[in-house]
Parts: structure tokens; C-alpha cells; sequence
């Protein structure tokens, strides 16, 4: 019975794709550091998503306290039974708010909100072909499979291409358009504003993904969209609350009639246990406070600046962006887990190394996340440790 099972793992050890997971214990007030309980040292986290340290928020933190004592622990069910508690409703009257959308769903995770909407998407447009960008992330395509709808994938940020697939397909047949605004690994920005247009040209919808984005970019923290002026243009923005705003869940917004008839119909809202009164309370505080005052987001764009030339100073060569993603590649997996692993060891510096099936084989990497958080100090450390372990 267990053979298949070891097979499995062997399988994976030898493709370099065997997980291993960092047992870490995070330090409330002391973000980015923690404690690797491997051998109780103290680390710098480099790879955290948490990427505006807003996970240890004092603020939304007391909020979240307030919250337990008021409503204790869990939801108490789904949406449709006993979950839709009135500070879950706040929330999504927040996310509205932040988007300047008619309306808002919430989900709990971002994986889920994008798997739920684009099989529900196929229910509610008939012939759906879903068209989408060949670097989006695992939610959307598994969200793609499971919708068994029509697919064209189109080469990254290829509009071109795009448009040649587009042109398959009657003028009147339904057609969605799914893209990230900023790509996880690579950090580069989707073609927003042309594919706007290109989906104009050939009656599609629209469908962004903001999840690395929202809290980072545009006057409110409300993603890249807003930033270039176009969100009132997308038909559907897809976020989450679990990196920028600290917390956990993911979310879609919309026109009021998009967002009910998903809500009706995406099995993964419909049967999956609300998120708990806490983490609403918790990321509204958060979510306020990213649109009332981007001193957090200045402060991480300065960082990312300075990380960035300090990496060019010494000579480290990085995949070239606008955003603030910064990714090293090695290009071989073995070599990736050991930079890791050493930075780890050596240095105390955690930096997840990303392996296949994340990117592609030979596009292997260290991707670094700064925050606001991360002092000059702390940064020139990084650059020594890189520069020796590279």
C-alpha cells in the first residue's frame, strides 16, 4: 500500500522538486526577524510576502483582540449557514471602497477566490473561451482546468499573440481575459492598458489578478490598475489580504451583478467555512490604514531602490524589473537549494530558493522580498552574505 506513496517521494527527491519546509517561530514587533527552531538562532526573513510588515500591524492587532473577545474564534459555518458575520460584510464594503468597484466577495484564501470564480465563470457565460497569459500562477490555471472550458494560453505579455488568438473566435462568443498585474517571480508588469483595449476590440471581459500588487501600488494601495488610472475599465480584480495587507483571504470585486451571480454559483465560496471575525477585523484596520497613509509604501519603494543598487554595486545581476520583486537566478536546482541553504546556515539570512515546478527547469532563483522593515543595516548583511555565497 505504501510503495507508490515512496515512489513518490523518490521520485521527487531526484527531480529536485522534494519540499522542505524552514520550522520558523515569527516575533511580534521584531518583523522581519524570527527564530529558526532548527537550532533557536535568531534569522532575517528575506522571502516573506508579508511585504509591508503590516502581519504585526499594533493597530490591527489590537482590532483582532477586540474582535476575539466580541465573537470569539471561528466563523461558525459557510457564508449561507450561520458564517456571514456583519464585520465579514464590513470587509467586503472595504475592499468595494478600496477599489472604487460596486461590489465585493470574499474567500479564504487567493487560491480559492481565483479557482471559485473562473469555474463559476464558466457556469454563468455559455461557450466560455478563457484566455490567458502563459506566466499566471497556479490558482488561475488550476481555476482554468476545472472550469473545462476552452483555453488559449498566449505568450507573456504578448499582445500581438493575444490578439491573433482572439481573432479565432466569433465576435458575439463569450471570452474572458485573465492576467496578473505584477508577475511573482519575474516581477514584471502585465500589459494592462493594451489588453483594455484589445479586449474592447473583441467584446472580452476583463480579469486581473492585484494579488502581488494590492497595498504596493496606486494612491490608496488599491494595486497597479490604479496606479495607471485604469481599474474602472477591468470587469473583475481578483486580491488577496494575505501579503500586503498582513492577513489572510482573497477577494474579487466587481459590478454589482458579476459579483452576486459568482456568489450563487463558485462551489469554493458556497461550501468552504467563512473567514473568522478576527482576521476581518484585523484586515480592515490594515486595509484603512494602506488608503489613509502610504508612508509604509514609500518606505518599501526606497527600499527596493536601495537593495537594488546595492545588488548592482556589487556586481550581483538580477532579473530586471519596475516592481519590487527582486529575483536572482541560478539556473540549476541543486545549486539554488544550496545558496539557500548556506545564506541559512552560514549567515542567518533565510531566503526560500524557488525551484520547478514554480519556474521553469533551468529557471531556477532566489527571490528576495524587502520591506519597510528591513534596516540599511540589514541590507548591507544580505549583500555581504549574497556576495560570498554566490
Amino acid at each position: 500500500m505504501l510503495e507508490p506513496f515512496r515512489q513518490a517521494i523518490e521520485r521527487l527527491k531526484k527531480e529536485n522538486r522534494y519540499r522542505e519546509f524552514l520550522d520558523i517561530s515569527r516575533i511580534c514587533g521584531e518583523f522581519p526577524c524570527a527564530i529558526n527552531n532548527q537550532n533557536g538562532k535568531k534569522i532575517t526573513i528575506w522571502c516573506s510576502n508579508d511585504y509591508l510588515g503590516a502581519g504585526q500591524n499594533k493597530e490591527a492587532i489590537a482590532k483582532a483582540e477586540e474582535a476575539l473577545k466580541l465573537y470569539g474564534l471561528g466563523a461558525g459555518g459557510t457564508r449561507n449557514i450561520s458564517g456571514t458575520s456583519h464585520i465579514l460584510i464590513e470587509l467586503e464594503n472595504e475592499i468595494t471602497k478600496l477599489h472604487s468597484k460596486e461590489a465585493a466577495l470574499s474567500f479564504v484564501s487567493g487560491y480559492v477566490a481565483n479557482d471559485a470564480t473562473i469555474q463559476a465563470l464558466a457556469k454563468i457565460l455559455p461557450d466560455l473561451v478563457i484566455f490567458s497569459d502563459e506566466k499566471n500562477h497556479a490558482s488561475i490555471v488550476a481555476g482554468i482546468r476545472n472550469s473545462r472550458s476552452t483555453k488559449e494560453i498566449f505568450r507573456h505579455n504578448d499582445v500581438a499573440h493575444l490578439e491573433e488568438l482572439l481573432k479565432k473566435y466569433p465576435t458575439n462568443q463569450s471570452k474572458i481575459i485573465i492576467f496578473e498585474s505584477v508577475y511573482s517571480m519575474d516581477g514584471d508588469f502585465g500589459e494592462v492598458a493594451k489588453i483594455i483595449d484589445l479586449a474592447k476590440k473583441y467584446r472580452a471581459l476583463t480579469y486581473v489578478d492585484e494579488v502581488h500588487a494590492v497595498g504596493l501600488y496606486g494612491i490608496t494601495g488599491a494595486g497597479l490598475c490604479q496606479a495607471l488610472g485604469l481599474s474602472d475599465q477591468i470587469d473583475i480584480i481578483q486580491g488577496t489580504c494575505a501579503k500586503a495587507f498582513g492577513t489572510i483571504g482573497g477577494y474579487i470585486v466587481g459590478k454589482a451583478e458579476i459579483i452576486d451571480a459568482i456568489r450563487c454559483l463558485a462551489s469554493g465560496f458556497i461550501f468552504t467555512t467563512a473567514l473568522p471575525p478576527v482576521i476581518a477585523a484585523a484586515t480592515i484596520s490594515n486595509i484603512r490604514q494602506a488608503q489613509i497613509n502610504d508612508s509604509a509604501r514609500q518606505a518599501l519603494h526606497k527600499n527596493v531602490s536601495l537593495l537594488k543598487a546595492e545588488l548592482a554595486r556589487a556586481g550581483i545581476e538580477i532579473i530586471k524589473n519596475n516592481s519590487h520583486i527582486v529575483s536572482i537566478r541560478i539556473g540549476d536546482a541543486v545549486k539554488a537549494r544550496e545558496a539557500s541553504k548556506r545564506l541559512l546556515t552560514e549567515f542567518n539570512i533565510y531566503i526560500q530558493h524557488i525551484n520547478y515546478p514554480t519556474v521553469a527547469k533551468g529557471d531556477e532563483r532566489l527571490r528576495i522580498t524587502v520591506t519597510p522593515l528591513h534596516s540599511a543595516l540589514m541590507i548591507q548583511d544580505l549583500i555581504f552574505a549574497l556576495q560570498k555565497v554566490l
